[in-house]
């Protein structure tokens, strides 16, 4: 079923046309925009370089990532290690003296970095080699331990923040999409095919709203919201490219 109505883009004067083609794009570059800044709000949330979904579960969930180093030793790693000297570590890494007690003088033996030094450089080196050597993962330098020495908590946006954003967002995001479908009503194309491209858009923003504040209590709601702006995203830029399309292709014979 394609549009047979009196009123359709295409009968619309050039410049009418144009301008509604200089409106779409305007619209396209905001989001593209507002893409790059939603990686830029939530990337390195978790301390890491590049936006990884602990960034997104962060933000609306919170998480709490243990040291890497907490991890190894609570493992067995490395198995040559001392119980002794491996409870010295575990409680120097849980502790909030991380970074002051690392080669304190007076733990002696017991000092992190003499413990370090003796049980983990053969492997953990810039120049180590052999079979079980990790250079990428060095411990040689307090820079490189406190990079995965600490257990990084990220708390979620307060709920006040989420509802201000929310009571912007929502609106004008199904205000925009309303006018997109009008508009995308009124082109040559199957009014199936736009109703589907609307509805999916429709739920795909319907589910990140909602996402919002599930994910505060279920943390792989997290995944719901990436899923439902990703559609609202596709959705937005089909019904977008489907308008300049009608707007800029000459009207067929029979039109």
């Amino acid at each position: 079923m394609t549009q047979s109505s009196l009123f359709n883009l295409r009968s619309l004067p050039f410049l009418f046309r144009m301008g509604i083609c200089t409106l779409v794009i305007t619209l396209l570059g905001g989001y593209i925009v507002s893409g790059i800044h939603l990686r830029w709000h939530y990337d390195n949330r978790d301390g890491d370089d590049g936006l990884t979904m602990n960034d997104i579960i962060g933000a609306y969930h919170g998480v709490q990532t243990p040291s890497p180093l907490i991890s190894a030793l609570e493992s067995g790693h490395p198995e040559s290690i001392e119980d002794d000297e491996r409870s010295a570590l575990l409680d120097w890494l849980k502790s909030d003296r991380v970074s002051t007690d690392y080669d304190n003088l007076d733990l002696g033996d017991l000092a992190p970095s003499e413990i370090i030094a003796v049980s983990c450089l053969d492997c953990h080196s810039r120049s180590a080699s052999g079979p079980d050597s990790f250079p990428s993962v060095s411990l040689e330098y307090w820079d490189d331990i406190d990079k995965i020495a600490h257990t990084k908590d990220i708390q979620p946006s307060p709920v006040e923040i989420t509802a201000m954003s929310q009571h912007v967002h929502a609106p004008m995001m199904a205000i925009v999409m309303l006018v997109l479908a009008a508009c995308c009503a009124m082109t040559r194309y199957s009014l199936r095919l736009i109703g589907l491209i609307v509805f999916i858009t429709g739920f795909g923003l319907m589910i990140d709203m909602a996402g919002w504040w599930i994910a505060r209590d279920v943390a792989s709601f997290a995944y719901a919201i990436v899923i439902g702006g990703s559609l609202y995203a596709i959705g937005t830029t089909l019904t977008c490219c489907l308008i300049l399309l009608d707007c800029v292709l000459p009207a067929s014979k029979k039109a």
